[in-house]
């Protein structure tokens, strides 16, 4: 049945969940996007981690939705839907340079979403409030309304990586806009590290970081990824393997930054050596530059796929070029769990717990990718060793229900202490 739009356009839907054993704790979880259809790396940790909370607690899941809501509706936990508002309108961007809020943030305040929030912990009670990210801290003085804890999800260090991307960018205006959005950014971190109850990273180098900022936070890391049911090792489809994929949001900076990188820079070499061999370049939402990118000799852009695995199955590699951004690759664990090796750059494989050389191959120079590349096109006993590697590692400390199960128990262990 299709749910009826509320007041305010609102739209909610409810399904009983199966629950794996019952709970009394009751997860308020916010967030700045629609995780359904999970096109990007931030909606697949949000999913899968709201998925394991609901299976565990009662979880009401309230949103920004920009699209369809048919998935969403879908869900077997109770949605609320509030229509996404306008990103960098004038007033946004001056609220964003002198008012209290970085423009990050500002870009996600809404009238709707207050409004949803502050009649929802109104009508029930809440244990536990969770924000997805920090671009949603303007609503934490009406959620703490509901009297629970509230917990950040950070998917990186938003400073961090805005500084990151100042440091590459070549417009001066660029470069002035990333260091003034870093410092502001850098402010609001320490304060809801103070202010949070507690906060949930996905690396150590980021724990580590952040109470090095705020001694005493509460931080819990719950690492990234990998469906490893949904990934598997399959052959090649036809005789033989012969695209390099490099997979992700291309709307988003660091992966746009990183496809025109790669096959500018990088790629004439390898298809030199390589003449059959084609670079593929997979995500949703491609940024122009990555549009045009297709008119480059061997290489191809695919835009929004519905299956990825198939594209897998034909990859000599998966190559992640990034050189700006921060947080840990989704997208290296899903090669990994389809048995595909993986080429990096150091930031690229940061905050993963991967081991140079027997499961993932490093490209710290420009000639270090044609060499890897070369060391695994005949896809002999490296190829393997590596995919073999791969598999073990995600399989052992990556799997989304390993880790969901820990983020429940995290959350139950904080609620406990605190009582």
């Amino acid at each position: 049945m299709e749910p009826a739009p509320t007041p305010g356009g609102l739209r909610r839907s409810f399904q009983p969940d199966i629950v794996e054993y019952s709970s009394q704790v009751r997860i308020l979880f916010v967030s700045p996007r629609q995780c359904r259809p999970p096109l990007s790396g931030a909606k697949l940790r949000e999913y899968h981690l709201a998925r394991a909370l609901a299976q565990r607690a009662e979880l009401t899941h309230v949103y920004f939705s920009r699209g369809p809501h048919g998935e969403m509706d879908a869900l077997p936990w109770e949605t609320v839907a509030v229509p996404a508002p306008r990103f960098y309108t004038p007033a946004k961007i001056a609220r964003g340079i002198v008012g209290r809020w970085p423009l990050p943030v500002v870009n996600y305040t809404s009238a709707a979403m207050e409004s949803a929030l502050a009649a929802l912990v109104s009508r029930r009670p809440f244990d536990l409030v969770h924000i997805d990210i920090l671009h949603m801290a303007a609503y934490e003085g009406i959620l703490r309304r509901a009297g629970a804890p509230v917990v950040y999800n950070w998917h990186n260090i938003e400073s961090e990586a805005m500084w990151r991307y100042g440091a590459a960018a070549a417009s001066p205006a660029h470069r002035l806009y990333a260091a003034l959005t870093a410092r502001r950014l850098w402010n609001l971190e320490t304060e809801i590290l103070r202010t949070g109850f507690g906060h949930v990273v996905c690396s150590e180098r980021e724990r580590e970081t952040l109470r090095g900022a705020v001694k005493g936070a509460r931080v819990a890391v719950i690492e990234n990824g990998v469906d490893t049911e949904f990934f598997q090792p399959a052959p090649a489809d036809g005789n033989r393997r012969r695209h390099v994929l490099f997979v992700g949001q291309m709307s988003y900076h660091a992966n746009a930054d990183a496809a025109v990188a790669f096959a500018r820079e990088i790629w004439p070499a390898i298809r030199e050596r390589f003449p059959d061999w084609r670079f593929t370049v997979a995500g949703a939402d491609p940024a122009a530059a990555v549009r045009a990118l297709a008119e480059d000799a061997g290489v191809k852009v695919t835009g929004t796929v519905e299956d990825i695995r198939p594209l897998y199955r034909e990859a000599i590699a998966a190559v992640v070029p990034l050189r700006v951004g921060g947080g840990t690759r989704l997208k290296i664990l899903e090669a990994m769990a389809a048995g595909v090796p993986v080429v990096s750059t150091p930031l690229g494989a940061e905050g993963l717990a991967v081991s140079p050389g027997r499961d993932i191959l490093i490209a710290e120079k420009r000639e270090d990718w044609l060499t890897h590349l070369s060391a695994l096109s005949g896809e002999g006993d490296l190829w393997n060793a590596m995919a073999e590697a791969g598999r073990r590692l995600v399989t052992a400390r990556y799997d989304w229900g390993t880790l969901g199960r820990a983020l429940y128990e995290t959350y139950r262990q904080w609620l406990d202490e605190a009582q």
